[in-house]
């Protein structure tokens, strides 16, 4: 494991010159983490070309010789001063910080130790090496994504007419937890009726009914990995014939993507083959979410498939991406499939696998 952290912190060294520093620090708990192994709540990383310091205080100096051993401890309380001695420890004049982890506050306070170092806001530090995923991160995805997909599996035995969405959450989540799960990647979302309308419903007391259509989405967390998924599902024996015409659009536009998106792409393009079909079927008021996002450390990561994405921003094999078409109408719901899976050189390979059987007769 120390081989993996090693080529890691070679591979960010090999970035000082493009970002005219000399030294980075770092900040931000997931870029932390995947530097050094570090799973603490509080540390700052200073990288030199020659230099590993980890700065924590004393709830965890041995946690961190213990998780991170290619770095050099500093004990660091949180004080001006012992702010003071830990950028005093390198020679570094020219330090990188994260700017969109770092406060106002922290900049702030940094500037004003007078230490003659030039901060150098970067706009991104490890998250583009932090896309391209390794063996051992795919797998741990895979086994958190297993975790979920025996959860969902559940839900037709266990929604019913007159159980809340929150009722429904919590026993997706203890489903999760008895599968071997570290925590949940984020809150349980069942949005029943008209709340599977909004992308974003947060899961309320709203009792099911029977004809009602019903969006979840849910994740597991293993080792501080995360998995993604979303089913859609009709309370009832006979869904209408609009359900079916916007399941199969949405199931469509999915496997679209899943079929014909291969390296190299821009995220332009890989966005354009779902969304110009649901444009196309008359829905382009109805998606207004990107098509997916990256999956790792954290639950929304690098690269993100979007019609806003940078036009030149591309997918490379061994990123790892949630695909998410959805389709929602104000009044009457929303649909909405979900899988995440690994880029190859050949394509696709799916890590989510619960199946599609959307009628809870």
């Amino acid at each position: 494991m120390n081989n993996t952290y090693q080529n890691r912190l070679t591979a960010v060294r090999q970035q000082f010159d493009n970002w005219q520093i000399d030294a980075l620090l770092i900040t931000s708990p997931a870029n932390r983490r995947w530097l050094s192994g570090f799973t603490g709540s509080n540390a700052m990383l200073l990288l030199t070309p020659d230099q590993a310091l980890i700065a924590t205080d004393s709830r965890y100096y041995e946690r961190a010789q213990m998780e991170a051993p290619l770095f050099s401890l500093v004990k660091h309380e949180r004080t001006r001063q012992h702010d003071r001695q830990f950028f005093q420890t390198v020679s570094a004049r020219r330090i990188g910080i994260e700017q969109k982890h770092v406060t106002l506050e922290q900049a702030a306070r940094w500037r004003s130790l007078r230490t003659g170092i030039t901060w150098r806001p970067l706009a991104q530090t490890v998250e583009p090496l932090r896309a391209i995923k390794s063996a051992a991160e795919i797998d741990l995805m895979r086994r958190a994504a297993a975790i979920t997909d025996q959860a969902m599996a559940l839900f037709p035995q266990i929604a019913r007419p007159g159980l809340t969405e929150k009722q429904l959450a919590w026993e997706l989540e203890k489903a999760m937890m008895a599968a071997g799960a570290d925590g949940v990647a984020f809150a349980t979302s069942v949005a029943s009726g008209p709340n599977s309308a909004l992308p974003h419903h947060t899961t309320s007391t709203q009792p099911l009914q029977t004809g009602d259509i019903i969006i979840v989405d849910m994740g597991a967390r293993l080792d501080g990995y995360h998995s993604d998924m979303t089913r859609t599902f009709y309370l009832g024996s006979e869904p209408p014939p609009r359900f079916w015409e916007l399941y199969r659009l949405v199931q469509q536009a999915q496997q679209t993507v899943l079929q014909h998106t291969r390296p190299g792409m821009t995220l332009l393009q890989v966005d354009a083959l779902a969304r110009d079909l649901i444009h196309g079927a008359g829905h382009k008021e109805h998606f207004g979410h990107g098509l997916g996002h990256g999956v790792g450390l954290e639950i929304h990561e690098d690269p993100f498939l979007s019609p806003r994405a940078p036009e030149k921003a591309a997918l490379a094999a061994g990123m790892n991406i949630t695909i998410e078409p959805g389709i929602y109408i104000p009044g009457w719901g929303g649909i909405r499939l979900e899988d995440f899976a690994w880029l190859t050189a050949d394509g696709w390979q799916l890590l989510s696998h619960a199946p599609y059987q959307p009628v809870i007769g």
